[in-house]
C-alpha cells in the first residue's frame, strides 16, 4: 500500500464532470478521473441542485481511491426540501416558506454526521435556528416558537420514532399556510413597486424644477 494523497474539493450533487476543477487535481495522481467522477455522481445524485463536498483518497502506488462525502450547509438542505429557491431578507414582513416537524427531522439526519453534537435532538435544534435565518415557519408556526416546545418535550415522541414522514393532513394545512404566505408576498412586492414608482416620480420631478430653473438663466 502507497501513500495516500487527498483531494478536496466542492461538486454540483450528481453533475460533478471531469473539467480542471477535478482533472488538475487528480491529472497529477494518475488515477482514472472518469471512475471518480462516476463514483461522486452515484454518491451525490441525492444533492442535485447543491454544492457538496468531497474528498477524494487516492493511494499513490495502486491507484486505487475512497471518496468521502460531505454535506451541503444546513441552509441548502432546508431549502431543497422544501423547493425553495432563496431565503427572504424581509421575513419581518411576510415568511419565505414553510416546513413540517418532520421534513426537519428528515434534515436534521441528513446533516448530524457533520454536526459537533451527539444526538438527533440537538440537530433538529440546530436546523430550526436555521430555519430562523431562512424566514421558514415550522408546522406555521415562528422556529422561536418551536424551539421553545422541544426543550419542553412536545415533539420527544416523534424525534425518538425518528418520522419522516409528513401526514397526509398536516400536507394540506401546509399548503394553506403556503398560499397564505404568498398573498402576503405578493401584497409586499406590489407595496414596493408603488414605493419605487413614487419615488422615481419625486427624483424626476427633481430633476424637471433643476432643468427649468437653469433655462430661465
Amino acid at each position: 500500500m502507497g501513500k495516500k494523497e487527498t483531494v478536496d474539493t466542492l461538486v454540483d450533487g450528481g453533475k460533478a464532470t471531469a473539467g480542471p476543477a477535478l482533472g488538475s487535481v487528480l491529472g497529477p495522481l494518475r488515477v482514472n478521473i472518469g471512475d471518480v467522477v462516476k463514483k461522486i455522481n452515484e454518491m451525490t445524485k441525492d444533492f442535485q441542485g447543491m454544492k457538496v463536498p468531497v474528498k477524494v483518497i487516492v493511494d499513490t502506488e495502486t491507484k486505487e481511491f475512497d471518496i468521502e462525502i460531505g454535506t451541503p450547509p444546513a441552509s441548502q438542505l432546508l431549502k431543497k426540501e422544501i423547493g425553495l429557491d432563496k431565503g427572504t431578507g424581509e421575513h419581518r414582513r411576510y415568511d419565505s416558506g414553510v416546513i413540517a416537524f418532520e421534513q426537519l427531522i428528515k434534515v436534521a439526519k441528513m446533516k448530524q454526521s457533520n454536526l459537533i453534537i451527539n444526538n438527533l435532538k440537538s440537530a433538529i435544534k440546530t436546523m430550526a435556528g436555521s430555519c430562523i435565518t431562512l424566514g421558514i415557519l415550522i408546522d406555521g408556526k415562528n422556529p422561536r416558537e418551536v424551539l421553545k416546545e422541544i426543550d419542553e418535550g412536545k415533539y420527544d415522541e416523534v424525534i425518538k420514532n425518528e418520522t419522516t414522514e409528513v401526514p397526509a393532513e398536516k400536507k394540506e394545512q401546509l399548503k394553506l399556510t403556503i398560499s397564505k404566505i404568498e398573498d402576503i408576498k405578493k401584497q409586499v412586492m406590489k407595496e414596493k413597486a408603488a414605493k419605487k414608482v413614487a419615488e422615481e416620480a419625486k427624483q424626476a420631478k427633481k430633476v424637471a424644477k433643476v432643468q427649468a430653473a437653469v433655462k430661465k438663466k
